[in-house]
């Protein structure tokens, strides 16, 4: 798709020089263009602009494994009441950690690894404006927060995850500098935003299937009427139900062993 869109500007380019009266036409092109990669953009799942792991691979699904995926951490408020449920649970998970919340939380990120859970790269800083950045620039924070998470926890992450989900067509090429692999997700909750436990946990257990791939957020969590994090409300019923549907819980590195 990149490549396509780098040939239809040039193409456009060319097409109005040697006949300045489609000039309009070009423009119209090109605008179409950059709204067709706005759109794909905004589809977090999408394939088009690049390879992205929504759903375990066949050999995981075939294992009866499942990943549950936690973004925006860590949080002292909330990281550790969701590592001693996982541990009630004999449950294992990945977390995409905002780097400069690892480097605030040391202790608490070398906890999350030292009980058998992976931490992926989650941008430095999960600015909004992340997928305006040109290559250079994403190149740059992705490298940042890969040496900031390693130099905590001993461990460079494999995986990336944009925030919100958005990204950029330049995404791609910029993984493939630092030789990061994107991560999306089968289902999510919207729990930073939906505090009703209910709701998200019916929308996680709706159709769930070994190889799924579940998002949630200990890092900006939305709260319940109680003031509790959602999360807090929702894993234990959710591991229960990943359990009695004969699944296995594995991070995103076991799973695509």
């Amino acid at each position: 798709m990149l490549l396509f869109s780098i040939a239809l500007h040039i193409s456009a380019i060319a097409m109005t020089l040697v006949e300045p009266s489609l000039w309009r036409w070009m423009l119209g092109a090109i605008v179409a263009n950059h709204a067709l990669l706005t759109a794909l953009a905004m589809q977090p799942r999408g394939r088009l602009l690049g390879p992205n792991l929504s759903r375990l691979p066949v050999a995981a699904t075939r294992r009866r494994e499942i990943a549950l995926t936690i973004d925006d951490g860590p949080d002292p408020e909330v990281t550790p009441s969701v590592l001693d449920i996982l541990d009630a649970h004999g449950a294992k998970a990945t977390f995409f950690c905002i780097a400069n919340r690892v480097v605030a939380h040391p202790a608490l990120s070398r906890e999350i690894v030292s009980r058998g859970h992976a931490i992926e790269n989650h941008t430095e800083r999960h600015s909004w404006h992340f997928a305006f950045h040109g290559i250079g620039g994403m190149t740059r924070e992705l490298v940042d927060a890969q040496r900031a998470i390693a130099l905590v926890t001993g461990s460079e992450p494999l995986f990336f995850r944009a925030p919100a989900g958005v990204r950029s067509p330049l995404l791609d090429p910029a993984l493939r500098r630092v030789g990061l692999r994107l991560a999306s997700w089968t289902r999510r909750a919207f729990d930073t935003v939906n505090g009703n436990p209910q709701s998200v946990l019916d929308r996680l257990q709706r159709r769930l299937a070994s190889g799924d791939i579940l998002l949630l957020h200990d890092g900006h969590a939305a709260r319940t009427p109680s003031g509790r994090p959602v999360i807090i409300e929702v894993l234990p019923p959710l591991l229960d139900a990943i359990r009695d549907a004969g699944l296995k819980t594995v991070t995103l590195r076991e799973g695509v062993r």
